[in-house]
């Protein structure tokens, strides 16, 4: 996910709802939607329509699944995304404690009790972009819990002292180019 120079709705549509790319098989709505927020970072506002077009549906279908989903965005992400793992195993080895010290770190307030949308995660400005902060439920490392992701890469064992080491290293990185990039990999 990288939210480079977005292309115009036109040609994100184009590109991931051809003729073509309806008649792949498993090619469906979801499929088309995630293909255009790993190339754009988000789903703009003016995808909307021109997808609902291309793949004969109304705008308020393709609204509806663009916000029933929590993984789908409707605005650019922040430089930084870090979504940690509230489900039991992660909660029964520290994960609610780690979040306190994410709050305090990063100024972002983390919900335990709603499971929001990805817009609905709260940010706080962190020295050179956005730290966003999002709950998740399961990132399928239970054996090696409490978990987390920074910008899509999966963190394992995460202590207070991990957190910072890799929120350093994905802050660094984002501001060499302005863009969200994958944390070095602390597992």
């Amino acid at each position: 996910m990288t939210p480079h120079a977005i292309a115009p709705a036109a040609e994100l549509v184009a590109r991931h709802a051809s003729a073509e790319a309806r008649a792949t098989p498993g090619s469906s709505l979801l499929t088309v939607l995630h293909a255009i927020q790993d190339d754009a970072g988000y789903i703009p506002d003016g995808v909307v329509a021109p997808l609902a077009k291309a793949m004969n549906l109304s705008r308020a279908e393709v609204h509806g699944v663009i916000t029933f989903y929590h993984h789908f965005r409707t605005t650019p992400p922040p430089q930084v995304t870090v979504q940690v793992c509230r489900a039991e195993s992660c909660r029964s080895m520290g994960s609610e404690a780690l979040v306190a010290h994410i709050e305090q770190r990063t100024g972002c307030h983390v919900d335990a009790h709603r499971h929001a949308p990805a817009d609905g995660a709260t940010a706080a400005p962190h020295g050179s972009g956005a730290v966003g902060v999002e709950s998740v439920y399961c990132l399928g490392l239970c054996a090696v819990s409490p978990a987390m992701m920074i910008n899509g890469k999966l963190v394992a064992r995460v202590t207070p002292a991990k957190f910072d080491a890799a929120l350093d290293s994905a802050l660094s990185a984002a501001s060499q180019d302005g863009q969200p990039r994958a944390a070095k990999e602390f597992a």
